[in-house]
């Protein structure tokens, strides 16, 4: 079965066509976050239409990177982009591809993908983390609970894992969800360019820099780790890509913060999957999809 998985994220759009459990195609390209749905919408259309006539396609999966109501698959909202205000992209999309279709955001695809397929799965030599906490930090920050079963956990109204938008900071700046010095306006991709004036990968060649942020991003991960205990956390998102000039002092600070007597585990570890995680994880979220091509 070809499974059509779409990443609709504020840095980058992405397309994969698996067929079976193996990448045949695949595309990237960058999003402007400025132009809002319309943008989007023009972006993938000629692009769908062209994969649909080109190549068989059974089914399609999408993480979208904003708020989801997954009862009714449609997007809540976007906090990054306009126009994405109760949008029935699915519907969208059945229109376009004539093929079943299921949405989730994208911290849960991509913590299906990281469950599943990635850092977190079982392997010969250990079984699968769970619970397992997965934190998407790039252009927003979000999270994905998966439990023992391999199930998400995604509360009663769709919004469990927001971890973006607990206060690190409450006299901080403002965020645009209306408080102040939430996790997502400290330590998120577009408000460290905005209130540093240069691109993430160069803030992070700053070593007091990175002791700085690492403080905060602990402060978030801890209330993960005191009210989940999961297993593993897993980070994915374009700021991960620092690699250990981030994970190497953030797991300090998070050792420092986590009180000893918790005996929590502290394993966070950058995903393995890379940037493909919500595209693997939407794979994932695809099977779950009866033959009719409605919800599980």
């Amino acid at each position: 079965m070809n499974t059509l998985a779409i990443d609709i994220g504020g840095t980058k759009f992405a397309l994969a066509l698996f067929e079976g459990e193996r990448i045949s195609l695949r595309l990237t390209r960058p999003t402007d976050r400025e132009a809002g749905r319309e943008w989007m919408l023009a972006q993938l259309e000629p692009l769908l239409r062209a994969w649909k006539s080109q190549l068989g396609i059974d089914r399609c999966a999408v993480g979208f990177g904003g708020p989801v109501d997954f009862p009714s698959q449609r997007v809540a909202l976007s906090t990054h982009a306009s126009g994405w205000e109760d949008f029935p992209l699915v519907d969208y999309l059945k229109g376009l591809l004539d093929v079943p279709v299921i949405l989730d955001n994208d911290a849960n695809t991509g913590a299906l993908g990281e469950a599943l397929y990635g850092t977190a799965r079982a392997t010969a030599q250990q079984p699968a983390a769970r619970p397992l906490f997965y934190m998407t930090l790039s252009t927003g920050i979000g999270g994905g609970i998966v439990l023992e079963d391999d199930t998400l956990y995604r509360g009663a109204n769709s919004y469990a894992g927001e971890i973006g938008h607990i206060n690190v900071r409450p006299d901080g700046p403002a965020c645009l969800c209306g408080s102040n010095g939430c996790l997502e306006r400290m330590c998120s991709g577009i408000w460290l360019e905005r209130d540093y004036g240069m691109p993430v990968p160069e803030l992070f060649e700053d070593d007091d820099f990175v002791a700085r942020y690492v403080v905060d991003l602990a402060r978030g991960l801890k209330a993960a780790v005191m009210l989940l205990n999961p297993a593993k956390i897993v980070i994915g998102g374009g700021i991960s890509r620092a690699g250990g000039r981030l994970f190497t002092p953030l797991r300090e600070e998070l050792r420092k913060q986590v009180p000893g007597w918790s005996r929590a585990n502290v394993e966070v570890v950058p995903a393995a999957l890379g940037t493909d995680s919500v595209l693997w994880g939407a794979l994932a979220l695809a099977k779950t999809m009866r033959e009719s091509g409605s919800r599980a």
